[in-house]
């Protein structure tokens, strides 16, 4: 479902022309069937001899615009929206780094009204003496926090400046996003932050200063550091600095006690306030990463659905990705988060006509607009997955790149004596299953040729590694969905007909038979893998697939296969997005768990052993608990 609640409050506001845009002739990739530019170069997909064109809403919204360009002024900070008839509200406070391992705004008692798209955040009499919490007067600098808020309340942004002087104030080199620690292992780390403007930043660990490029995005890297071993570090950025500290992973196969967490799904959800800011539940995610951290978690996995997404314009799903990235920074500063692609991460092309058609793809040119790209770009993930489909059997053109990249959203990654794989469902995904036979694209829930070989050579090294005892895997869409999307992921109903097509062609597998190759690889070709971890149902669930398991509808007329041992697949979709109901399945009694609270998974990995641990974050309540190994 597309995000609304804002949307036509601000549709006006922002506007951007478009006409360039349309004058873009771009190369449509092979892949795709049916789409044509006509001779005003108005791109369309031909449907029994109807031409259903492209009809791209305006963008109105993007991170330069709701950020409100903040300037100094002789007494405080202005903001300046670009557009007259956006009024709102900034809620703000200073930031007080130092005085907290996790740095929060701490909100001001009054608000900054946005008339006429600008506001004044006044600094030097309303926010000095009593309300200097930070020492901005003595230092003459200073960061505030702030939040974004349309005429009805709704958050938009969450955003953060900083400034210098006593007035007049300048605003100078901000860390906007991060920072975040990235792809951990036992001899360092790659930590990553945005700025405001272009700086060269640099990061010191240890004594020693590693130096960035000049740019807004900064991905240092740290190495050479020991094993098990905490370290102080310090980002600096023009004439400021950060503190944080993380700890290096165990040597491979050290056989540790170490936890770690796991949960899906934390797009917008219902109740108003932070569990709604464009595109995210703000509320939960700060409530599940506190929980970790609390916990004393070494990362987190999170698997798909982070935002609403289904968007046109990518400056969107950026704003989105922005505001997630905001909810979980303070504690990402500290462990490394992993993100894998869900549906709603999707950045679509859609064709329209007279409400009769609505066919949406994966938006193109794949290397700069589509799902996989825009996604790559905003998150650092390990680079040792598949490329992409291009060279399948299926593959239309070996002389162009007919899909999209599967860099940074298929990959694995390993902790000590674990290893979890992480996988995409939603790839070269086109919404709306009726209509691929029109325009081609992949299938929610499916795992195409290229990424299943991959998967199979993957498994086979880590069952090879002595290193390795357990091994995870992680995917958007349930194996056995049991509350939400029984009509789709990987059973549509039971329906093996369901498949994605290339070219105008069906791919030769359907669903069931996929998800059967998977579980073979997974289950008969492995003893190591103990559970899949799952999302898009928007709860919390134990499924034990086990030989006796029920798993096929009573007509079903292609090959089964048997399955030679028992794993589990963790369902926990439970991280703010609305809530779905329990549904009856063949499976269904082999589920356990079933609940539609908040839920955050920890696994506590001790050598051999496995337990899990499952708590509601908002109320801090067991919701299950078993001994997996």
């Amino acid at each position: 479902m597309k995000y609304f609640t804002t949307i036509h409050l601000i549709l006006l506001l922002f506007t951007v022309s478009i006409t360039a845009q349309n004058s873009k002739h771009y190369p449509i990739p092979l892949s795709y069937s049916n789409i044509e530019y006509d001779e005003d170069g108005r791109m369309y997909i031909e449907i029994s001899g109807e031409k259903i064109y492209e009809n791209p809403s305006e963008p109105y919204i993007s991170i330069d615009q709701i950020s409100g360009n903040p300037t100094g002024t002789d007494e405080g900070i202005y903001f300046d929206f670009g557009d007259i008839s956006f009024e709102g509200s900034i809620y703000y406070g200073f930031i007080p780094y130092g005085d907290s391992r996790h740095p929060h705004p701490v909100y001001f008692r009054a608000t900054a009204a946005i008339i006429n798209g600008k506001a004044f955040i006044e600094i030097t009499k309303t926010m000095s003496g009593r309300y200097d919490m930070i020492g901005w007067e003595e230092n003459q600098k200073g960061t505030i926090g702030y939040r974004v808020a349309d005429s009805r309340g709704n958050f938009l942004y969450d955003g953060i400046v900083t400034f210098k002087g006593n007035g007049p104030f300048e605003i100078v080199p901000t860390v906007i996003e991060g920072p975040f620690i990235n792809l951990l292992t036992h001899e360092g780390a790659t930590i990553s932050f945005t700025t405001n403007m272009e700086i060269r930043a640099s990061v010191e660990v240890n004594g020693k200063v590693y130096r960035g490029k000049k740019g807004k995005l900064h991905e240092i890297r740290i190495d050479g550091l020991d094993p098990s071993t905490e370290y102080k570090y310090r980002i600096r950025y023009g004439d400021n600095f950060q503190e944080y500290n993380f700890r290096t992973a165990p040597n491979p196969g050290s056989r540790t006690s170490f936890t770690f967490a796991y949960a899906s799904d934390s797009r917008s959800g219902n109740g108003g306030g932070e569990r709604d800011i464009y595109g995210t539940n703000f509320y939960i995610m700060k409530k599940i990463m506190a929980l970790a951290m609390y916990r004393d978690a070494s990362f987190l996995q999170f698997t798909g659905d982070l935002v609403t997404g289904y968007q046109e314009h990518k400056q969107h799903i950026e704003l989105e990705y922005a505001n997630w990235k905001r909810a979980v920074q303070p504690f990402g500063a500290y462990f490394p988060i992993y993100v894998g692609m869900g549906n709603h991460e999707a950045l679509n092309r859609v064709f329209s006509a007279e409400n009769r058609w609505h066919i949406s793809i994966d938006k193109f040119p794949f290397d700069t607009e589509s799902s996989e790209s825009v996604f790559a770009d905003n998150f650092v993930m390990p680079e040792n997955g598949p490329a992409s489909e291009d060279g399948t059997l299926y593959d239309p053109s070996a002389a162009t790149i007919d899909f999209p990249s599967y860099c940074e959203n298929v990959f694995y990654y390993t902790y000590d004596n674990v290893a979890v794989v992480v996988l995409n469902s939603n790839y070269f995904y086109a919404p709306g299953t009726n209509m691929l036979r029109y325009s081609s694209g992949g299938l929610h829930g499916y795992i195409m040729d290229r990424q299943m070989e991959w998967l199979d050579k993957t498994i086979a090294s880590l069952e090879a590694d002595s290193d390795i005892d357990h091994i995870f895997i992680t995917i958007h869409t349930p194996f056995f969905p049991n509350g939400g999307h029984v009509q789709d992921d990987m059973w549509y109903n039971g329906e093996n007909g369901y498949r994605p097509y290339v070219a105008g062609r069906q791919l030769e597998k359907g669903i069931i038979e996929r998800r059967d190759q998977l579980l073979d690889i997974i289950v008969n070709k492995s003893s190591k893998v103990i559970a899949i971890l799952t999302g898009d149902e928007h709860n919390y669930t134990r499924t034990e697939i086990s030989p006796q398991m029920e798993r096929y509808p009573e007509a079903y007329f292609a090959e089964k296969t048997n399955l030679t041992r028992t794993i589990y697949q963790i369902n926990n979709g439970a991280a703010g997005a609305p809530y779905y109901a329990q549904e009856e399945t063949p499976w269904t009694p082999w589920v356990s768990g079933f609940t539609t609270q908040n839920a955050l998974v920890l696994f506590h990995i001790n050598g051999k052993e496995i337990e899990m641990e499952v708590l509601n974050p908002d109320t801090l309540e067991e919701v299950d608990r078993t001994k997996m190994r």
